[in-house]
């Protein structure tokens, strides 16, 4: 579970309605069954009467249901304005430092800063301003500008303290930047809590749970495999899949169309590519996908390439169950995978209804 801010911290934002804590806690109510945003408009309860969680998911499985009035499982669309002011400032003055102090000096609580890009982007802000600055003095590399420039307005004093810092990151000296291969990474938000994506300028490479534990890993291998480096941005592919996604939790799109990169073992391959013929509203069982793929009675092998794949909900691994229709394994947690699939069983007028 991600650190939660003190009992006296969230007392006063869910009391005060402080929009800026959506996202990081959420309040259940005992008396009413209900968890809500921190934001929320509804008559607020005593705090006696108040239990916080950190996720959807420990307030789902400690029993309550989402508000009507604030629907806290509804994709946000964008983060909370004070991480807006730090994105910012980061994209405006890549060169500055942005030690406690300096987060400090803009009105925000480093500790929340650092829980919520731990929990949306998978690592601290300072590490996440650090790989940002980084993947922008690339694209001025690769814009034509000259080594010295670029490493003067990205704050290093020397052009031999920026071929260290860049060669740290991308295991090649800025002078052969030409070589280096990126992976844009982003966070987006969802009904099912903060999503880590990523893309090459060819397609889409990752789409994974921000809290996922082999997020690490799959980084890992990605970076392995496309020979490539994770930093943080955005481009084309993210654009799309982000507008995808949000339609798709909307109930209005069933098929996605987003390019995608997607590089595996071949049997690996074969079955991500098998899990993409599932209908959506369908099902596959391990043993019928096993048989589709040329391999009867390798359903663990099956279960093993499904937790292999990097883009989940995009290569749909959720609608693969048990062959009595029972869930079984899925790296996103069981109460995702059921999430899923009510979402693509359920008739659209369930779907939208308040």
């Amino acid at each position: 579970m991600n650190a939660l801010p003190s009992p006296k911290e969230m007392d006063r934002a869910m009391l005060g309605r402080d929009a800026s804590y959506d996202g990081v806690f959420f309040t259940a109510v005992r008396t009413t069954g209900v968890f809500c945003r921190p934001s929320c408009t509804a008559r607020k309860p005593q705090p006696r009467n108040v239990e916080y969680f950190s996720t959807v998911r420990d307030a789902l499985l400690a029993g309550y249901r989402p508000c009507k009035r604030c629907r806290p499982m509804d994709a946000n669309g964008r983060p909370p304005d004070w991480v807006e002011r730090l994105l910012g400032r980061v994209e405006a003055a890549p060169a500055d430092r942005m030690t406690d102090a300096a987060v400090r000096s803009l009105g925000i609580d480093p500790s929340r800063a650092r829980r919520y890009f731990r929990s949306h982007y998978g690592m601290s802000f300072q590490a996440y301003h650090r790989s940002r600055r980084m993947g922008m003095a690339l694209g001025h590399l690769r814009a034509g500008d000259g080594g010295v420039d670029v490493a003067l307005r990205h704050g290093y004093e020397s052009l031999s303290g920026f071929r260290d810092a860049f060669a740290r990151t991308f295991q090649e000296p800025p002078g052969r930047h030409q070589r280096v291969g990126c992976v844009m990474t982003t966070s987006l938000s969802s009904p099912v809590g903060p999503l880590v994506a990523g893309a090459t300028e060819q397609g889409v490479c990752l789409l994974e749970f921000a809290d996922r534990p082999a997020l690490p890993r799959q980084l890992g291998v990605l970076r392995r495999r496309l020979d490539a480096v994770p930093v943080p941005g955005r481009n084309r592919h993210l654009d799309c899949l982000e507008e995808e996604l949000g339609r798709y939790f909307d109930g209005r799109l069933t098929r996605f169309e987003v390019p995608l990169v997607a590089p595996g073992t071949p049997f690996q391959e074969s079955v991500w590519a098998e899990l993409q013929r599932i209908p959506y509203g369908e099902t596959c069982s391990y043993e019928a996908l096993a048989r589709r793929v040329g391999r009867p009675g390798a359903q663990r092998a099956v279960g093993r390439a499904n937790g292999d794949n990097r883009i989940a909900i995009v290569i749909p691994c959720h609608r693969v169950v048990q062959k009595d229709g029972g869930l079984r394994g899925y790296g996103g947690g069981l109460w995702r995978k059921k999430f899923l699939l009510d979402l693509e069983q359920s008739p659209r007028s369930e779907r939208s209804s308040p």
